[in-house]
Order: structure tokens, then C-alpha cells, then sequence
């Protein structure tokens, strides 16, 4: 299935004049246990062995490897840790008498970091952030056309910090974990978003959720992908979109290829690698199913993907309920 024909109006109206770059390409894991479930999982994931070697990336740059392509062998410790959690919460709130959530507001906490003053140095307008805010609802309730979430969005605050020591942010530096542990503010279950220039032309890269609060946890994201940025193609705002999605559980849709579990979701049709640009009718795997190029947590351009599908709604709210919510 190729683009919604209504996709491009309907940020044109949500997003006012402005145009989001999306900075897909390499959530950092910060897979930390609080148990000993991810003893081998490091907290910055190397390039795994059975990975493929692409990122979603500004474009006109070469491929690079993203940090939230796991492993098979992290997928299970994943997996594992989350069935655990998932005891651990179900213990908890039998003694405690608490119901699991069924819809959630997520406080969002914005840290713009800037080089300078400039544009060119990081200095985005408030209005870029609230326009990304507006994309993150819109596609988390549903209303591009694909499955409702029980997520909402609510921006708290707007922090900025000049500081060019941090700028650009580069992925799995001394200066990123002393730049989110500087700033990181709120528990488990507020969303930190850290915007600026990135290193090795990536366009973002999350955290996934843990028992145990990290600093790290959050999602970082080039700030010119934001509504009103200059990443062509990728300037609608579902960089965005498809970070706060592996912050909420979710692997890429081409997770594991064609065989064993995949992304952990039935109903996203097996994919054998990330997809580019929106190749309508691309069919990789054998199992039923064209590759699912529409989906926020594949690679294709933004004005290509527009859903979540009921299955990924669903472990998104499940792993809120073990991880993240209070």
C-alpha cells in the first residue's frame, strides 16, 4: 500500500506552515536492567552481528548502523525481562490494589541544545516543538489512518541550553550521557526529548523502556526534523513518531527478518530489511503480507507512513503498564 493521499494536508493543517524532518534512524538501546534478565546486554548497542548496516539518515549521507537494531539474542533478553516486569507489576498491584492503565497522558519535557543563538547553531522556534507535539497525537490517536493507541502528548516545558560542548549530540559519548544527566528531569514516565545537530548524519535514536530509571532514558532527535526543518523527505515529523515508538517498546518493523518472532507484533507482516523512499508493493518475505512500508517504525519517507497497527498498540500499553507507569 503506498501513501495516503490525505497524509500531506493533514500535517499541512496540523503542523501549520511548518515541515518536520524525521530523525528515524538510531534510537540508542540503554537496555540497563534492574535484574540480572540483561547482564549481556551493554547499555549502548554495538552493531549486532546479524544486523543490517543501514540507518535512517539525513539525506544525501551514507548508510549507518542503528543503535535500535537489536540482536536476536537481545530481542530475547528483551522479551524476557518484559515477562518479568510484567510478574513483577501483576505482584505489585494485587497487594497494592492498583489497576493497570488504559489510556495515558505523557508529559514531554523539550531540551533544545544549541551551539549558539544562530538557527544554523540549534536555535529552533518554539513553534517547531509544538507542531511536533501535534504530530505525535495525531498519529498516536489514529487520526492518519492507522490504529489508536492509548497515548496523548503534553508539552510541560521547553528547555534551552547553549552549550557547545554538547552540540553536535554524538551518539554514545562522554558528552551525551553528561548532557542527559544534567538535564534529564521527571520519573519513568515523562518523555525527555533532547533536540540538536547529531552526529554521523542520524536522525534519532531512543532509549527503550527498563525496570530501572536510567539518566539516558529518552529520545534524541535532529532538530531540523521537527516541522519547519530542512531534512528533505523526512521533515513531517514521524522521526519523531518513530522514536517515541521504540521508547514505548516497539522494534522496527524489519526486526529479525523474515524469520523467528520478528518484532514481537502479529500483525506486521514480516519485512527482510528496512525500506527506503516508499517502494509500493515490496514483498520481501514469503510469509502473508506485503512488507508493512506504511508503518511508523519502518525507514520509509514520512509522507509514506502513517500507522501503528492494533498489535503494536498493544505492546505499547502493556509495556507501559510493566515499566513505566507509576
Amino acid at each position: 500500500m503506498g501513501p495516503r493521499p490525505n497524509l500531506l494536508t493533514r500535517r499541512a493543517a496540523g503542523v501549520a506552515s511548518t515541515t518536520l524532518a524525521l530523525l528515524l534512524s538510531t534510537a540508542a538501546v540503554g537496555v540497563v536492567p534492574a535484574a540480572s534478565a540483561f547482564s549481556a546486554v551493554p547499555d549502548a548497542c554495538a552493531e549486532p552481528a546479524d544486523g543490517h548496516a543501514n540507518a535512517r539518515i539525513k539525506p544525501g549521507a551514507a548508510a549507518k548502523h542503528d543503535p535500535n537494531e537489536l540482536t536476536a539474542q537481545q530481542v530475547r533478553e528483551r522479551e524476557a525481562d518484559l515477562t518479568a516486569a510484567q510478574r513483577e507489576r501483576a505482584n505489585f498491584r494485587t497487594g497494592a490494589g492498583a489497576t493497570a492503565l488504559a489510556t495515558v497522558t505523557v508529559p514531554v519535557v523539550v531540551h533544545v541544545i544549541q551551539e549558539n543563538s544562530t538557527r544554523a547553531g540549534g536555535n529552533i522556534p518554539d513553534s517547531m516543538i509544538t507542531s511536533q507535539i501535534s504530530v505525535l497525537n495525531q498519529a498516536y490517536a489514529g487520526a492518519t489512518g492507522g490504529a489508536a493507541t492509548a497515548f496523548t502528548f503534553r508539552l510541560d516545558s521547553i528547555n534551552r541550553v547553549t552549550n557547545p560542548s554538547w552540540y553536535p549530540i554524538v551518539y554514545g559519548s562522554s558528552a551525551e550521557r553528561s548532557m542527559k544527566s544534567s538535564l534529564r528531569v521527571g520519573g519513568k514516565n515523562t518523555l525527555n526529548i533532547y533536540l540538536g545537530e547529531l552526529s554521523d548524519d542520524l536522525l534519532g535514536w531512543a532509549t527503550f523502556p527498563q525496570r530501572k530509571l536510567s539518566s539516558a532514558d529518552g529520545v534524541v532527535a535532529l532538530s531540523e526534523s521537527l516541522p519547519g526543518g530542512t531534512a528533505t523527505n523526512y521533515n513531517q515529523g514521524d522521526t519523531g513518531t518513530h522514536e517515541v515508538g521504540h521508547w514505548l517498546n516497539l522494534y522496527h518493523t524489519f526486526q529479525g527478518g523474515c524469520g523467528g518472532s520478528g518484532d514481537s507484533v502479529s500483525d506486521t507482516p514480516a519485512e527482510a530489511s528496512p525500506a527506503y523512499q516508499c517502494p509500493t508493493g515490496r514483498d520481501t518475505c514469503s510469509a502473508t503480507g506485503l512488507d508493512p512500508i506504511t508503518n511508523f517504525m519502518d525507514y520509509t519517507y514520512d509522507s509514506c507512513m502513517y500507522q501503528f497497527t492494533p498489535g503494536q498498540a498493544s505492546r505499547m500499553i502493556t509495556a507501559w503498564n510493566a515499566y513505566r507507569a507509576a
